[in-house]
């Protein structure tokens, strides 16, 4: 699976549009996204990442090992978390790698800011569309509080380290608030309203990808537009 992503991930992600700096879609989100659909009993459910000692041939001399539901999944499945809002900040909870601790995302939010290389706007938008719609739903009794979805799942990753990712989003300004207001909002929309996809962060940056051309290309003409009509020209 890791060798196909690999392939799949070079081949149709980056080279069939052009090459790295040409690719529409984010690498890392397109190629989770084909091994989630592709292989979903592997990468999702009780027996991810559990060794099994006849595979290896090392007897009995693996370590114990157990899984546990996210308090995403937890809540998906209506049932409360087990875990504490504070062991969700810190990370002391069950997740994909990375996306457990939002003080870890957090420092990192920071370098990436420091350095130029994430656009704050993208950030900020992307948390300001899901705090808006997380709360609509709150208000309407189909969600938990409207800052639960920040600390739980691959929501502040994502809004940091993927929906940024300068080659894949918005180049304008304008550009940059609409499509990170978009990502944010759909991703609430994909929790709360499909029970069987309790995270939605991977496939709304797949379609704010999608949508980000379409979007500079917009702002780009009405600009161009206002400067005509600035300069009387029809």
């Amino acid at each position: 699976m890791l060798a196909l992503a690999c392939a799949f991930s070079v081949i149709f992600c980056k080279e069939i549009f052009g090459g790295t700096g040409m690719n529409i879609f984010n690498p890392a989100i397109a190629v989770r996204m084909f091994l989630f659909f592709a292989y979903p009993s592997k990468m999702t459910g009780d027996q991810v990442w559990v060794a099994q000692n006849s595979i290896f041939g090392l007897g009995n001399d693996l370590p114990d090992g157990f899984t546990a539901a996210t308090p995403l999944g937890q809540i998906g499945q209506g049932i409360n978390p087990d875990a504490s809002i504070m062991d969700m900040i810190v990370g002391f909870i069950p997740g994909s790698i990375g996306e457990t601790s939002v003080i870890a995302i957090a420092i990192g939010a920071v370098m990436l800011l420091w350095m130029g290389i994430a656009s704050w706007r993208t950030m900020l938008s992307v948390f300001v569309g899901g705090a808006i719609m997380a709360y609509i739903f709150e208000q309407t009794g189909q969600s938990m509080t409207w800052w639960h979805h920040f600390v739980m799942g691959g929501f502040a990753f994502g809004a940091v380290f993927m929906a940024t990712d300068p080659v894949t989003s918005c180049r304008t300004t304008t550009g940059q608030y609409i499509y990170g207001f978009l990502i944010g909002a759909m991703a609430i929309i994909i929790r709360v309203m499909n029970a069987g996809y309790p995270e939605g962060m991977m496939l709304a940056i797949f379609f704010g990808n999608m949508f980000a051309p379409t979007i500079d290309h917009f702002v780009v003409e009405r600009n161009i537009s206002k400067r005509l009509k600035r300069g009387g020209i029809k």
